[in-house]
């Protein structure tokens, strides 16, 4: 893996969200410090609002599903597999992340074929809503 160092821990807020910009594209950060895996990393994107926006939406557990809510229409998004609980044809892209001496890393090398998937995309003109 290539991980790309974000922030400090101690930037983070206890059960809640930052975006932070990796390799061009805004990643959305969840710091759940009293689960297992602690750091979550999903794309910032909201596909069904359209919007940068999934980092300001509330965390919280449903049916042993840790999920974010969408700020927008309250869509809820899985953190571990990136599913929209609400409608199956949607996910929103997941990356590796961990923490290593108090500092939150992302793999770039997932985040990288997405952003070349973007672009494409938006050379031909057409929607991007997950990878």
């Amino acid at each position: 893996m290539q991980w790309m160092d974000v922030c400090s821990v101690a930037d983070l807020q206890e059960n809640s969200g930052v975006c932070a910009l990796v390799n061009g594209l805004q990643v959305a950060i969840f710091y759940l410090p009293t689960d297992e895996l602690a750091v979550y990393a999903i794309s910032n994107y909201d596909p069904i609002g359209k919007a940068n926006v999934l980092s300001r939406g509330i965390v919280g557990d449903i049916n042993g599903h840790k999920v974010v809510a969408s700020p927008l229409y309250k869509q809820h998004f899985d953190l571990q597999t990136g599913a929209c609980l609400e409608d199956d044809t949607v996910t929103v892209p997941i990356y590796a992340c961990q923490i290593n001496g108090g500092r939150v890393q992302v793999d770039t090398r997932l985040v990288a074929p997405l952003r070349q998937l973007i672009e494409n995309s938006t050379n031909t003109k057409q929607e991007v809503v997950s990878a």
